[in-house]
């Protein structure tokens, strides 16, 4: 069948649409249980409180109701930049742009490179209102920003300008190699998607990730020898093993590992560990203590003539995974190295760019593609945009589907081995309490987890845990 470009155009904008309208369904049918079950299930009934409940219960639905409205708004805005023919004209006021320096339409890649920063600019600035929302009445309402406005910001522009650094010198090579690289261009190209990969997930946490968190090796104690011997146990070759301070954004924790070959680190979020979690409230404690001191002498005279307060003040509760917990955790990530999941999603991923780099090859000179979208001529960044992003958008949500079942599997097979290394118990009850800090809501709607979740629900993983070997 011969489609023109009118049909190419509007059969992606129904496709838009129809998944819109089965994501927005499918959140519909798990808001109703944030809505509807206000009772802690039976099977957590001796492990979760109903206060906590509650609050993972409102927590979850004001994030909910935000992600309606925040999607409603995000697929009219791109619905609109479609069929206002926003693309073509950023394209051609990036040429503009080029123009005005003296440049002509033979720097295609500089072009490309003024419009992807003009895009990037573009969806910075019409998110941020969502980000400020999200970031300042919804964490905070229920108590895990921690982050200033001032801080949130400088941390935007940092992000920002570090992403531009490393996306256009990526993007201007990418072009530049499907540009000279002749009928097999897609061969080169993947090769350098590949070499990228591997470089950005070695470089990143040395030197990109410090640059917004500081890394702290963890102290010499009872926590670092048990890493250490349980990274042993199994051959893991660690060689560093990191604090980072994720606690200055958010109080959400958080633990994984990275590097390549015999050159592995482990880096802990300080929110995970309950202990280090204490010794910075002691730390808080003493300055406040020391300020309180401060102005004792200025204070005395009103505390002589005010009756005692006897209102005591409410214990905080612990949060945090106590050490045995933590190593727990650890044996589920590493579980994942063990059993080989990080190299094979690598295979798959790269097995999908491979495929991906040889289909663009052989849409990229059809003319009606670009036409489609209102553009004259066939620059590679808009070819680029337009086949991965919108052509391939059936077989993208496919492929994610699949790849959120293989996680969830890959999750339950990580917890089956740290049951293994006989941490059944304290995997339990980690994950129970991570649960409680970040206020996970434990009861899923089926086909909402089964679509969204790449990890197992709560509930789930706990059964899995107690079945018998």
């Amino acid at each position: 069948m011969d489609l023109n470009e009118s049909d190419i155009f509007n059969a992606v904008l129904v496709f838009l649409w129809v998944m819109y309208a089965w994501e927005t369904y499918l959140s519909s049918r798990q808001r109703n249980l944030y809505r509807t079950v206000t009772e802690v299930p039976q099977e957590l009934e001796k492990v979760l409180d109903a206060e906590t409940f509650e609050k993972a219960r409102l927590y979850s639905l004001d994030k909910s109701v935000f992600g309606f409205w925040h999607g409603i708004w995000g697929q009219i805005e791109s619905t609109l930049i479609l069929i206002y023919g926003g693309m073509p004209f950023l394209w051609r006021f990036s040429g503009q742009v080029l123009e005005y320096f003296g440049y002509n339409s033979e720097y295609e890649i500089s072009q490309s490179m003024v419009f992807l920063l003009g895009a990037t600019l573009f969806s910075t600035i019409t998110g941020l209102p969502w980000s400020l929302y999200s970031t300042f009445v919804i964490e905070e309402k229920h108590g895990f920003n921690k982050q200033s406005l001032g801080f949130f910001l400088k941390d935007m522009v940092k992000k920002l300008v570090v992403s531009m650094a490393l996306a256009l010198p990526i993007t201007s090579l990418l072009i530049w190699i499907i540009k000279v690289g002749g009928d097999y261009f897609f061969i080169y190209a993947w090769g350098f998607s590949l070499a990228i990969s591997l470089i950005l997930v070695s470089v990143y946490a040395d030197y990109i990730a410090p640059l917004f968190d500081k890394f702290t090796p963890l102290p010499e104690g009872e926590l670092r020898t048990g890493i250490e011997k349980l990274a042993a146990s199994i051959e893991f070759p660690l060689k560093k093993l990191y604090v980072v301070d994720g606690s200055k954004r958010s109080s959400h924790s958080n633990a994984y590992f990275y590097g390549f070959w015999k050159n592995k680190r482990i880096v802990l979020f300080d929110t995970l560990l309950e202990d280090y979690a204490k010794e910075e409230d002691a730390k808080k404690t003493d300055e406040s203590n020391e300020e309180s001191e401060s102005t004792k002498d200025e204070s005395t005279t009103k505390t002589e003539d005010t009756p005692n307060d006897t209102t005591e003040e409410k214990p905080k509760k612990k949060v945090g995974c106590n050490n045995e917990e933590v190593l727990a955790v650890l044996g589920h990530e590493l579980g994942h190295w063990k059993l080989n999941h990080n190299l094979k999603n690598l295979l798959i991923g790269q097995v999908n760019t491979f495929l991906c780099f040889a289909i663009f090859g052989l849409l990229m000179k059809e003319q009606k593609l670009y036409s489609a979208f209102g553009f004259d001529s066939s620059p590679t960044m808009i070819g680029l945009i337009i086949i991965f992003q919108f052509i391939f958008s059936p077989y993208n949500e496919v492929l994610s589907f699949c790849m959120t079942w293989l996680s969830r599997r890959f999750e339950f097979q990580a917890d089956a081995f740290a049951k293994g290394l006989k941490r059944a118990e304290a995997l339990r009850s980690s994950l129970i309490k991570l649960n409680k800090d970040n206020l996970g809501f434990p009861v899923a709607d089926w086909l909402f987890s089964a679509w969204n979740y790449s990890h197992p629900p709560l509930i789930e993983r706990l059964k899995a845990l107690d079945k018998t070997e």
